[in-house]
């Protein structure tokens, strides 16, 4: 496991002074990118074999949200490779060790000169130490659209929502996601499958669907075809 310590910083809060769900999603992504590059597996190793991974799906479940100023841990892990496949949890602790959010990835690594999945890498098989899963309890993977949809203004990805594969960001897409939740809904659960890449100047056509105990999103390309489908409970 590979973790560091960190404090809420004001930066990641929202008007009430707590952690928002976007800065949880920032913790664990840092955190794993962190790890790759201590086990020299990071980006330069990635550049160099010409290979990136990509997240396929998110599932983060918060149980509570810290406030600025608190203590709090990160770490991650590893716990299966099969294929081109890598299955990664996280976990966010309180000072005392209590569980503040866990999440749970897939990811695919891919091959960039063939623009399609590569094996994993000996060296990456060889740097990474698996551990048992998570006891949390996932759904499927792939989220379904609702029919009914409400679409709203289309908007172009800018430079600043950019990585350093020259795509959307992860993250950004989920807070791009947020901006269509409610002013009081709190989420405690997000699902989330990447489709496809958007990369700069491309617009995004967003649409709206609220269920009983859920809000889904959906971030799509002119034709309808989906870049993210997230799902807020």
């Amino acid at each position: 496991m590979y973790s560091f310590e960190s404090r809420i910083r004001y930066s990641e809060t929202d008007d009430q002074g707590r952690v928002t769900f976007s800065s949880i999603l920032d913790y664990f992504q840092d955190c794993s990118f962190m790890q790759s590059e201590d086990l020299n597996v990071g980006i330069a190793f990635l550049r160099q074999k010409q290979v990136a991974w990509v997240l396929t799906s998110w599932e983060i479940e918060v149980l509570h949200y810290p406030s600025v100023g608190d203590s709090i841990r990160v770490a991650t892990w590893p716990y299966d490779f099969k294929g081109f496949y890598g299955w990664r949890n996280f976990l966010m602790t309180d000072a005392a060790g209590t569980t503040l959010a866990q999440a749970a990835s897939l990811w695919v690594l891919l091959d960039l000169r063939a623009g399609r999945p590569a094996r994993i890498l000996p060296e990456m098989a060889e740097a990474y130490q698996m551990e048992p899963p998570l006891p949390m309890k996932c759904n499927a993977r792939k989220l379904k659209v609702p029919p009914q949809s409400e679409q709203r203004t289309p908007f172009a990805v800018q430079r600043f929502h950019l990585d350093t594969n020259h795509h959307v960001n992860n993250g950004k897409y989920i807070l791009m996601a947020q901006e269509y939740l409610p002013q009081d809904f709190t989420p405690r659960r997000m699902r989330a499958e990447y489709r496809k890449s958007a990369v700069y100047g491309e617009t995004i056509y967003p649409s709206v669907s609220e269920l009983a105990d859920q809000i889904v999103v959906l971030l799509a390309d002119e034709a309808g075809k989906p870049y993210v489908v997230a799902e807020f409970e």
